[in-house]
């Protein structure tokens, strides 16, 4: 069996790109690519989900800002982002030029923020990278700092998707102890976490069935163009604190 270690992997697999790749590309690249389009995508999914004006949102993984960057021209909106890698929190700050904004180094399943606070917890590609154990453990502290009523926004792999699928035989073929770990879910399991953490579910959908109504044509890196509603590959769950 292979050991990996899915922190050391993941800045292992951020520096390999930052010698093949450079300046903000290669960070860009780190986070899956297509850094506009699916930045555009995340929102209007927070979007369709109630995200106001005057909520707080953390962003845990946020990587080079790509959420960040669309949430930008809500002036009265509180956000706080937190990554495992420091150029990619650079990056986002860098970008977002939000100096009312947090974004902050973390290390471990933390989220540094009080109690009760956020209206939204997201984690976009970011359980897909972590052991169960972990991924259960930034579930329950996003309820943590959840208000009444907020909601908990992830994307995650499954293997009843074909092109999920694919993901993992690539993951069986090249197995190493550097591979940037590839995590699979399934619904019941999701379902499992959340009924031990007194969380609801609220929704989930197929990530690759269009379901994020988008007012705008959505172009990807390769040529595909989403019109009136997109999705962003990976499936979605949302789960919500009870009020």
């Amino acid at each position: 069996m292979t050991n990996i270690d899915p922190r050391r992997a993941y800045l292992d697999h951020v520096a390999r790109l930052k010698q093949e790749i450079e300046g903000d590309a290669a960070l860009m690249a780190a986070v899956g690519g297509d850094f506009i389009a699916m930045g555009k995508l995340e929102y209007y999914l927070l979007l369709s989900l109630g995200l106001s004006p005057d909520h707080f949102v953390v962003d845990v993984g946020c990587g080079c800002g790509r959420l960040a960057c669309q949430l930008v021209p809500w002036k009265s909106l509180r956000y706080l982002g937190t990554d495992v890698v420091p150029e990619l929190l650079d990056c986002a700050q860098r970008l977002s030029q939000r100096p009312d904004w947090s974004f902050r180094l973390v290390d471990g399943t933390k989220i540094p923020c009080p109690d009760g606070l956020a209206d939204m917890v997201c984690f976009f590609s970011v359980l897909t990278h972590l052991l169960h154990e972990d991924a259960y453990e930034y579930l329950s502290e996003a309820r943590r700092v959840l208000k009444p009523g907020g909601k908990i926004v992830f994307s995650f792999l499954e293997f009843r998707i074909p092109w999920h699928w694919s993901v993992f035989e690539q993951s069986v073929v090249h197995r190493t102890s550097s591979q940037h770990l590839n995590q699979f879910m399934d619904r019941e399991g999701i379902q499992a976490w959340a009924k031990h953490l007194g969380l609801e579910v609220v929704v989930f959908a197929d990530g690759d069935k269009p379901n994020i109504p988008i007012p705008e044509e959505i172009r990807l890196d390769n040529g595909t163009v989403m019109k009136q509603c997109g999705n962003l590959g990976q499936s979605i769950a949302v789960l919500s604190q009870p009020r």
